[in-house]
Parts: C-alpha cells; sequence; structure tokens
C-alpha cells in the first residue's frame, strides 16, 4: 500500500514540475498551428508540378543546391504527417526531372522535404489563396530548361524546311504568366437574362447521321508546306475542369478527344496536329496561345466539355473571340468560368513575359477574330451532324485560350458533361470517333474556302 501511494506521488510531483517549467519559460512547448492536408505530385515531360495543401497559409524557404542537382524545400509551422510522409511514394521512376524525395524533420515544426534531381532544371515557388474546392496550396514547378514542344518540333521536322525557323528564340516556358491585360472591355450580356437551363430548338432535334462525304482538299498557298493545328485539350492537372453526374471529369474527356483529332489530322497528307498538351497536367491558359504561336500553327481548336447547374442543360457549341462583350448571357457564364482555369490550376501572378504581353497587345485581333467566326461556322455544322446544337449559332465571348492575335481560334464545347446521357456519350470511343470526325470535317471546310497563308517570322519572335 506505502509503495503505490509513493509510485502516484511521484507521478504527480513529476506533472506539476513539468508545469512549472513549462510557466516559468525553462521549457518551450510549441504546437504547429498549421497542417499539411493534401500533397500531390503532377509528373510530366512539360513540367513537374508539386502541390502541398494546407489549412491555413505556409512559411516556406527553397535552396538550391548543385553536385549533385538537388532542391530543399523548409515549410515552417507544420508537422511531419502522414500527407507527407507518403510523399515519396508518390515520385515515379519514369518521373523526367525527379529521382527521388525525402521528408523529414529538421527541427521543431519545421519539415525538410529534400528533391533529389535527374539533372539541371529550373523552378519555380509561390503560394495560391485558396480557390475552387482547395485550400491554401504552396506550388513547386520543376521544368527543364528548353521548351519541350519546341525540342519536338526540332526533332520531327525537316530543319531544311524554309518555313520552319530553328534560329527562332524560344519563348519563356509555359508556366510563366501572363500579367493582367488592361483595359479590356468588360463582358457584358446582349441579352440581359440569366444563364439558359434550357436546351434551343435544335437541342430537342434528332441529330442526324455523319454524312460520309468526300470533303475537298485541303488548299495552302505554300505548296507541299503542312498546315499546322494547335489542339488544345482543356483544363488538367490540378483543374479538373468541370465533374460529369456520374464522376467524369472533364480534363479526362478532353485529352481522349484532343488525342483522337490529333490523330484523324496526322492522317491527312498536308496536315500535321499539335497538342498543347499529351498528359494530366496543367497548363496556363495564356501557355496555351503561346505554344500555338511557337509552332507556327495554322488555327487552334480547344476542346472542352460544358456543365451547368442543372443537368437539363445539352448539346453541342462553338465558341469564337469577342472584344465587344458576350453575344448572350450563357456566354458570359460559359467564359468566366473557363477563364478561371488559371486560379484553380495555380499560376504564378509574380513572373511577368513583357515581350509576349507586348506582342498580344500590339496586334490588332478583328481579321483574326472574323476568320475564327466563319472557322466556328464550318464546325458547328459539321458537330450538329453527330449531335443536338444547344444553339442554332456560333456564339463569343472574352475567352482568354481564345487571344491569339494571328491564328483563328475556337473552342469547342462538346456536350454537356453536367448531363447524364450526354456525359456517356463523351465516354464513348465510338462516339468520339464521330465527333473528332465532325471537327475534322469542319476543318477541312474552313481551308477550302480560306487557303493558308505562309505564317509570319515576325509575329513569333
Amino acid at each position: 500500500m506505502f509503495k503505490r501511494f509513493l509510485k502516484i506521488t511521484l507521478k504527480t510531483t513529476s506533472a506539476q514540475l513539468l508545469l512549472a517549467s513549462v510557466l516559468l519559460g525553462n521549457i518551450s512547448v510549441e504546437a504547429a498551428t498549421n497542417t499539411v492536408t493534401a500533397a500531390r505530385v503532377w509528373p510530366a515531360q512539360e513540367y513537374t508540378r508539386i502541390t502541398f495543401e494546407s489549412t491555413s497559409a505556409m512559411k516556406y524557404q527553397l535552396i538550391i543546391l548543385k553536385n549533385p542537382d538537388r532542391l530543399v524545400l523548409d515549410i515552417e509551422d507544420i508537422e511531419l504527417n502522414p500527407a507527407l510522409k507518403t510523399l515519396s511514394d508518390k515520385i515515379l521512376s519514369s518521373d523526367p526531372y525527379i529521382k527521388q524525395v525525402r521528408a523529414a524533420k529538421y527541427k521543431p515544426n519545421v519539415v525538410r522535404i529534400a528533391i533529389d534531381l535527374k539533372g539541371e532544371v529550373k523552378s519555380n515557388l509561390f503560394p495560391l489563396a485558396p480557390a475552387g474546392d482547395y485550400k491554401n496550396r504552396l506550388v513547386l514547378d520543376i521544368y527543364p530548361l528548353q521548351d519541350e514542344l519546341m525540342t519536338m518540333l526540332d526533332k520531327k521536322m525537316n530543319k531544311s524546311d524554309p518555313n520552319i525557323d530553328i534560329n527562332q528564340p524560344v519563348l519563356k516556358p509555359v508556366i510563366e504568366p501572363l500579367p493582367p491585360s488592361t483595359g479590356a472591355p468588360e463582358d457584358k450580356p446582349v441579352d440581359g437574362a440569366e444563364p439558359q437551363t434550357t436546351t434551343s430548338p435544335q437541342a430537342s432535334s434528332t441529330p442526324k447521321p455523319i454524312e460520309n462525304k468526300n470533303e475537298p482538299a485541303v488548299k495552302n498557298k505554300d505548296g507541299d508546306r503542312l498546315i499546322t493545328i494547335a489542339i488544345d485539350a482543356g483544363h488538367g492537372g490540378e483543374d479538373p475542369g468541370a465533374r460529369g453526374a456520374n464522376g467524369s471529369h472533364e480534363k479526362d474527356i478532353t485529352l481522349k478527344v484532343a488525342k483522337k483529332l490529333k490523330e484523324k489530322i496526322d492522317a491527312e497528307p498536308n496536315m500535321r496536329g499539335i497538342l498543347t498538351r499529351d498528359g494530366d497536367y496543367f497548363i496556363p491558359l495564356h501557355g496555351r496561345v503561346v505554344k500555338a504561336r511557337n509552332a507556327k500553327a495554322d488555327l487552334f481548336v480547344s476542346i472542352h466539355a460544358d456543365a451547368f447547374t442543372t443537368q437539363a442543360a445539352r448539346g453541342s457549341s462553338v465558341f469564337a473571340l469577342s472584344e465587344k462583350g458576350a453575344t448572350s448571357a450563357s456566354a458570359r457564364y460559359l467564359a468566366k468560368k473557363e477563364n478561371e482555369s488559371d486560379l484553380i490550376g495555380g499560376v504564378s501572378l509574380d513572373d511577368k513575359d513583357p515581350v509576349l504581353a507586348k506582342t498580344l497587345l500590339d496586334l490588332s485581333q478583328a481579321a483574326t477574330i472574323n476568320d475564327s467566326l466563319k472557322l466556328a461556322q464550318a464546325v458547328l455544322s459539321n458537330i450538329g451532324q453527330v449531335n443536338s446544337l444547344h444553339k442554332g449559332k456560333v456564339e463569343q465571348a472574352a475567352f482568354a485560350v481564345l487571344k491569339s492575335p494571328d491564328i483563328p481560334s475556337i473552342l469547342v464545347e462538346t456536350a454537356f458533361i453536367s448531363n447524364p446521357e450526354e456525359e456517356q456519350k463523351l465516354n464513348d470511343e465510338a462516339y468520339q470517333d464521330k465527333l473528332v470526325t465532325s471537327i475534322l470535317n469542319g476543318i477541312k471546310k474552313y481551308f477550302a474556302g480560306n487557303p493558308a497563308l505562309a505564317k509570319s517570322k515576325v509575329a513569333h519572335q
């Protein structure tokens, strides 16, 4: 009995002494006030992105080391939790830039993340405020010294082709953001109505079977020069886009459709397709424009799958750029939603490309928009043969991804992914084949009346 009393007394005395020491400042006990809730890795040849998501903004420091090449990231005021401990498991052996990642406690409430690299790279570290379904994020982008798209083109194309300027300087990597535009007209609906939730008369009609007709051969004014079509799969990586009624992600469907469209374009004798992204990673909106211009594209086609608050909305649409406001409230709503992609996907706003900004602001887009409308109408009329149309005319709005000053550009909303029936269609490979065939037929129809011209080197420098 005496021993038990002594043991209890000693335990109580120890606890009292510890509490007294803390109160007197002899022992410092500080708990981390921030928590990393998720760590994600998006590997791609384009660049690899590591994203840390947390309950509040993070304090951090990045150290760049050589021989061997590695990055050291210290994040303060956090604990080493399962989300960080399992980060190393998410690094693939096929990652083009990262060998391995190690996370460990560096000092009280500081976690050190060591990233072993496969060679010399560039890096960009920046925070993101909460956006969409995401909380605070810290983003680390690791990308090559050379633009991967231009490297690929140099390898694939015949360098003796006089239309390929192999000495042309390459613009900054696409993860560098475009400065906010100035003086752009506010997108105002012309009809003053709320976004439409009902379908147009065309949407209720049964789509015609796609015609198996002989499209006119694509013409250009440069002899044997290949006509280049830039194909843009909307969203990607951190930006999933719209979510379907049955759980499909827009970014996955748009990539499948874009790849199929490229295959069909590449099968044409005098055309080639290039993808703005060929995997599940994020490309900023302006970066998609840069890639198309670097490749001297003749056309730009952005693929999307629309969504709305009600599942009743249905039908395909084709959009062109507008500098004077949207042609309808629904077009304005859609453009606003699509333009938020940079907020969701994550773009550093500290870096600027003044050369690109000056080019985009100086060149007039009036003629390009006129050509875009012709292309959009040709594509819309062909898509109407495989799916109902949300509206029977081409619409316009201030889509950031369509703002190339010298490339006719359109945005194709293939169908409403939020509609269960159309979501099922979008996931069907047979339907995807019909869809991309209709888009290609529209492109060929456009070129039949608008031969492609040589791309000006001045415009791309």
